[in-house]
């Protein structure tokens, strides 16, 4: 096997870009679609070049294709566990959108029939290369021994200006998935998984982390007209005394920015989740050092890569700093207390 074949279940917008991203890969194609909406199915036929008999309406369609290698699950969270195990009582391997499940009781169901597959949740921000030079600085001590975090992802997506340019708050639709508990909507399931994520994957280079050990301390939340969270802080305290303060909004502009402090300096990652500006901020006896990072334009490109590199070499594990499955469990635990 020269490449891997993916298939990809659930064609939104995620969905449509990670697919653009197959152009910047060596090792990849994408071989197959899914979804039980026929015009989806039609445009992403189009749009990428999908053969005819590897387009399905079915999820088991796709799934059961001995050509497909790979599964993307890319539904609503509420689906993920049950077509996860799906797949893997079909002997695929599964790359499934972040959040992989709606909590960690789900995640650990999955972990039941994992056995030797391949299994991996969808962050594509830990395969950029920029927070591999930023993995980098931190291990050669550029800023010196680690001390705390803040970490931030927030858009305002729910307020308008009206005609006197006041800011008026947008009727919530209780049918759309970010707003829907059902669905696994709310700021903490969609974004809080990012900050969550890099939260326990910095502390663990200061040593080890024991995630049911993992404090939470001044929780906030707002929450909206259908029960979910629409504006969430949290702390996060680690035995190994590293703290992490992290803040996610559908009401706030907060922007994307991770700011790493060490006992020598700081390290600031401006656009920490996308990349889209991708520069390194190193602040350090009173000087700042910019560091660019020269990247292609498809920030999902270097997931695809690495996730296929790992199958062709018969990994059964994804190469660090991607999660396994008990990265996923520990990171969902912390969720899971964060809502409640």
């Amino acid at each position: 096997m020269k490449q891997v074949n993916w298939g990809i279940i659930g064609l939104g917008e995620v969905a449509s870009q990670f697919s653009k991203g197959f152009k910047f890969t060596s090792n990849a194609k994408l071989l197959g679609i899914a979804s039980k909406d026929a015009s989806k199915v039609k445009k992403f036929k189009e749009d990428y070049r999908i053969g005819e008999d590897y387009c399905f309406s079915s999820y088991e369609g796709l799934i059961e294709n001995k050509d497909i290698h790979i599964i993307y699950i890319a539904l609503t969270t509420s689906l993920h566990m049950e077509w996860i195990i799906y797949c893997l009582k079909k002997g695929k391997k599964v790359l499934v959108e972040k959040p992989a499940t709606i909590n960690s009781i789900e995640a650990i169901n999955v972990k039941k029939y994992l056995g030797n597959s391949f299994f991996t949740e969808a962050f594509m921000y830990l395969y950029h290369p920029q927070i591999k030079k930023v993995l980098a600085l931190i291990k050669s001590e550029e800023i010196g021994e680690l001390i705390s975090m803040n970490s931030v992802f927030g858009h305002d997506i729910l307020h308008k200006k009206n005609f006197f340019g006041f800011k008026k708050i947008k009727k919530i639709n209780p049918e759309n998935r970010l707003y829907n508990k059902k669905m696994g909507g709310g700021a903490i399931l969609d974004l809080g998984c990012y900050p969550v994520s890099l939260s326990t994957l910095i502390a663990s280079l200061k040593s080890k982390i024991n995630y049911d050990n993992v404090k939470l301390l001044n929780k906030k939340k707002v929450i909206g007209s259908t029960d979910v969270d629409l504006d969430s802080y949290v702390d996060l305290k680690f035995e190994n005394e590293f703290k992490s303060t992290i803040g996610v909004s559908f009401i706030k502009n907060l922007g994307k920015q991770t700011r790493i402090t060490g006992t020598i300096g700081e390290i600031i990652i401006d656009d920490t989740w996308t990349a889209n500006t991708s520069a390194i901020i190193i602040k350090k006896d009173n000087k700042e050092k910019i560091i660019r990072i020269n990247s292609n334009e498809n920030i999902y490109s270097y997931e695809i890569e690495t996730l296929s590199q790992c199958i062709l070499d018969n990994k059964i594990k994804v190469d660090f700093p991607g999660l396994t499955i008990d990265h996923t469990i520990g990171n969902m635990k912390i969720m899971d207390e964060w809502l409640n």
